[in-house]
């Protein structure tokens, strides 16, 4: 049966709309709407804010009962708690929580945190701040500076009196705090962090490693060939004054994690390189500097300047073939570095360099190894500085970069049979050039320079790259490397 519930009275509040041509006066502010409004009936935002006139309105009225002369609704009471030590104590290394979110059923209690409850979790403090949360199935990994954990969500461990842990269903939030064997961290880099699958990768500069969270637990991927390298380089960007930053993301298209580290935010000297777990090693330097890494379904973006970049394209938007070695605007050429160390205890010349691959590469740099303390290359075959006109020439040109005719035009518009070659030659699609000393003569020596055929080393460091001629921006690929050597003795 309904009920009737009678109203004696009620608060009447009326909104009026004024004319244009007032002036709005001093901000006050009516405390039955809570919004603000002028002495003059006009709203406004703060005292030096200009008001727009055509929209002003005014609270005519605001008496209880809505009867003459009553008393109007103010603002009130305030409540308000004086604090005799108004101190703030941050909890850098605590988890806090609070109710529970369900979209289906309405539910949002996000905003509440109830203090008759247990609602917080605290980690180790000695190992610092928490600096990163991951959600995995049923577990929250947390990240620390120098200790990356596990707790348990919607569960807890209970521990036997032999030390063994039964995991068992308890109404808990986060359950018991596991943390992971060894002493690693993501220092203060959670920028570093990118994960694929159950393979979670991160960067620890307090202790100059690149790490690997996976089934089998933590493992320093920075080990694998270049623990030098990053021991220096995390160091550098360490260092008092200097404003390093890291990034990482994964690359989905060529499944690699992709490392970034700047040694300055102002004047980036930065490195980007890539892991591949398919060989367990870092495959490539790229020459772009990304702010911000990431995947989208099977496409790879990065974002530089507020800008945002999809790698991997064969062509553009206009349907424009992309140059490859494009990044952000810029070409550069692609280049690898290697070394010859055939019988690594015995003097060697080396005569000549050949490759199997695409048209259009170039030697840069063909070096010897260091001879003393000095680290002075006695025998190096290298680019020519000395031509002011073209000071950054290859040691030995492409097959077309190094065409010349009769005349001796190097790289001729209209070449004029017969056409020769001053860098690399082709026969059976394999690539070959003689190695002419470029040296300055040392000491004792009868044959010295220019005349002198190949270069003498026990090893030699090798960099190759793609020139600017042979189809600038195409695919060329690179097979194999090797050099004809004999045996020498200084």
């Amino acid at each position: 049966m309904g009920a009737i519930i009678e109203v004696k009275y009620f608060n009447n509040f009326l909104l009026k709309r004024v004319g244009t041509n007032a002036t709005p006066s001093i901000p006050s502010y009516n405390g039955s709407f809570g919004i603000p409004v002028s002495l003059g009936g006009y709203p406004v935002l703060d005292a030096n804010t200009e008001v727009d006139t055509d929209d002003a309105w005014v609270i005519e009225e605001a008496r209880i009962r809505g009867g003459y002369n009553n008393t109007s609704v103010d603002l009130g009471v305030k409540a308000y708690l004086v604090e005799d030590e108004p101190n703030a104590v941050i909890r850098s290394n605590s988890l806090i929580y609070s109710g529970i979110f369900n979209s289906r059923t309405g539910i949002n209690d996000t905003n509440v945190f109830s203090i008759g409850e247990n609602i917080t979790k605290s980690a180790d403090p000695a190992n610092g701040s928490i600096q990163k949360l991951y959600a995995e199935d049923t577990n929250l990994i947390i990240f620390q500076e120098s200790k990356v954990s596990r707790a348990l969500i919607d569960k807890d461990a209970i521990y036997t009196a032999e030390g063994q842990s039964a995991i068992t269903n308890i109404n808990t939030t986060i359950g018991t705090i596991q943390p992971y064997a060894g002493e690693f961290g993501i220092s203060k880099d959670p920028g570093s962090f990118a994960v694929y699958g159950y393979r979670k990768y991160f960067t620890d500069r307090d202790r100059n490693c690149v790490l690997r969270l996976s089934m089998d637990g933590l493992t320093e991927i920075s080990n694998y060939g270049m623990y030098d390298y990053f021991r220096d380089q995390l160091n550098n960007i360490d260092t008092p004054g200097a404003a390093g930053i890291i990034t990482g993301g994964w690359d989905i298209h060529n499944k690699q994690y992709l490392l970034n580290t700047s040694e300055d935010v102002e004047d980036p000297t930065f490195n980007t390189l890539v892991f591949d777990e398919n060989v367990l090693g870092w495959t490539s330097f790229f020459t772009y500097n990304p702010d911000q890494v990431l995947s989208l379904k099977n496409n790879f973006y990065t974002l530089k300047d507020g800008s945002l970049y999809q790698h991997y394209l064969e062509r553009d938007s206009t349907n424009a073939v992309v140059p490859r070695g494009r990044f952000y605007g810029i070409t550069k050429p692609s280049s690898i570095t290697f070394i010859f160390n055939p019988n690594v205890s015995m003097s060697k010349v080396f005569q000549t360099v050949n490759y199997e691959g695409s048209n259009g590469w170039q030697i840069d740099t063909f070096t010897s190894d260091p001879t003393g303390k000095d680290f002075y290359n006695k025998w190096k075959f290298t680019e020519d500085v000395t031509n002011t006109s073209s000071p950054t020439r290859p040691s030995v040109y492409s097959y077309v970069q190094g065409s010349y005719d009769d005349a001796g035009s190097i790289y001729p518009a209209t070449l004029n049979y017969p056409i020769r070659r001053a860098g690399f030659d082709r026969k059976e699609n394999k690539y070959f050039a003689n190695l002419v000393n470029n040296s300055v003569a040392s000491q004792a020596e009868v044959l010295f320079g220019n005349s002198i055929s190949g270069i003498k080393a026990y090893f030699a460091t090798v960099k190759i790259s793609t020139d600017t001629v042979t189809d600038p921006g195409g695919l060329k690929e690179l097979f194999a490397v090797s050099s004809n050597y004999s045996e020498s003795s200084y």
